[in-house]
């Protein structure tokens, strides 16, 4: 991407993420559901479709960090801002909201009643992995630190670290933990709790919440040119 692209990218995501591109969306998708002002998801959704719908965007992350991998080793690395910002919904999307609504309201109450104690333990562990490996992600995601040939071969051994432990990590949860968690819950019970999970969301992501995460993963995914779905069917 030539210097005059990128600044154009961040032109184009700085709005898609602000205010304007919000109402856009709220005006296209209709009326929120009566009773809840400017909300703006279009359908409720429980507790653990939630977290599950949360590991969709660090899925799209992920593929993210795969092609700046492919990048690196082509000799062609990624824009360093391009990189920088897709560490950064991980450090702000899923480290200091999604992990922590875990750490705080998943994983205590499956410890509490005694299931999957050593899980909860080893995704916990991986939690405080995944913020070392984001914090050098970002530390070396500069455009001066990636001309040199070490810092690009350090960035480049973190982001397969991530990918290696985040995907397990994430189809664990998907498949074992969170089912677990919902048979805690009676469905009053659950229903009380996405509702809870919800308020948490606007309060630490703002107005855009989980929907403006998403368009941002997708401004990302442009700037690479990996937004086409088609392109990965195999031929």
């Amino acid at each position: 991407m030539r210097a005059s692209e990128s600044r154009r990218w961040f032109l184009s995501a700085a709005v898609t993420a602000g205010a304007g591109l919000w109402a856009s969306e709220a005006g296209a998708q209709g009326p929120a559901p009566a009773g809840r002002p400017g909300e703006a998801k279009p359908a409720e959704v429980n507790a653990t479709e939630d977290l599950m719908r949360e590991h969709g965007v660090l899925r799209r992350v992920l593929l993210v960090y795969g092609e700046a991998i492919r990048r690196f080793r082509a000799a062609s690395p990624p824009p360093a801002e391009v990189l920088a910002s897709a560490a950064g919904i991980i450090r702000d999307f899923i480290e200091a909201y999604h992990e922590k609504l875990e750490e705080e309201h998943v994983f205590p109450r499956l410890e509490k009643a005694g299931t999957l104690v050593e899980l909860t333990r080893v995704l916990r562990t991986q939690h405080d992995a995944g913020r070392r490996l984001t914090r050098n992600i970002l530390e070396l995601a500069t455009p001066a630190a990636l001309k040199s040939k070490a810092s690009a071969g350090a960035v480049t051994t973190a982001l397969g670290q991530f990918i290696r432990m985040y995907e397990p990590h994430a189809a664990r949860e998907d498949t074992v933990l969170f089912p677990a968690f919902h048979a805690l819950f009676t469905e009053k019970e659950f229903d009380a709790l996405g509702d809870q999970f919800e308020e948490v969301e606007h309060r630490v992501l703002g107005s855009a919440g989980f929907e403006g995460t998403v368009e941002k993963v997708s401004q990302i995914e442009k700037a690479l040119g990996i937004h086409d779905l088609a392109q990965f069917t195999p031929k």
